[in-house]
């Protein structure tokens, strides 16, 4: 293998608890609730599947079935579709709701995996490529600089600038293309199997790792390193 595209969410790195999430939203807005009050909240902004990178809806109302569907082809239809969701659930204030947005687009609402440092720079010693490949509808690069991982990265290919989203073979054939790597030396590693094994139509390996929260996965990304060989 010569290159690697990872996926982000799920993947390097991984969004904090819808709890979190609620919680610094009403911290910074000085607003109040209680805790039964609060915990009550935050698992109904949780079924509504209100947090980017989050649980997915349990229902899509039907209102917003289309935009859901296309949330990763624009920042606007992204917007409109988590604040939509997010509006299903009542809050003391409607600036609330786009305050929650643009809080998980902060470095600080992100953790990496434990090993993705790791990971990523023994690529980097080995020489082999590495790209970013997200269903996406704005700019991950702050969280990756902050976090220290940009150094790493050789490209990124976020869905919402070019209009079209995974398992659409034509982000991983650009992905690819920027690297200057052949698909069939091109590992693709992910956590959504439909998205990233689109991956397969060019020709690129695939490897999934289990999405589970930071705590819970300390290793899953190491074995990316004996499969590029």
């Amino acid at each position: 293998m010569t290159a690697v595209l990872f996926d982000f969410s799920g993947t390097l790195f991984r969004i904090e608890s819808t709890e979190a999430w609620l919680r610094a939203v009403l911290e910074d807005a000085e607003v109040a609730l209680d805790e039964t009050e609060s915990a009550r909240t935050a698992r109904a902004l949780e079924a509504a599947g209100a947090l980017p990178g989050g649980a997915h809806p349990l229902r899509v109302p039907e209102e917003l079935a289309d935009v859901w569907e296309r949330r990763d082809e624009s920042s606007e239809l992204h917007r409109a579709a988590y604040t939509g969701l997010a509006r299903q659930v009542p809050l003391p204030r409607p600036g609330l709701y786009d305050a929650l947005y643009d809080r998980h687009r902060t470095p600080g609402a992100w953790s990496p995996y434990p090993d993705a440092a790791e990971v990523l720079s023994t690529l980097r010693e080995r020489g082999i490529a590495v790209g970013v490949i997200s269903n996406i509808g704005w700019d991950l690069r702050p969280v990756f600089r902050v976090h220290g991982l940009d150094r790493y990265v050789d490209t990124y290919v976020l869905s919402y600038e070019h209009g079209i989203r995974k398992p659409d073979p034509r982000l991983f054939a650009m992905a690819c293309a920027r690297l200057g790597a052949e698909p069939g030396r091109t590992l693709m590693v992910g956590d959504e199997p439909r998205a990233d094994g689109g991956a397969r139509a060019l020709g690129c390996r695939v490897h999934y790792v289990d999405p589970l929260p930071v705590a819970r996965r300390p290793d899953a990304l190491r074995p990316v390193l004996d499969l590029v060989g």
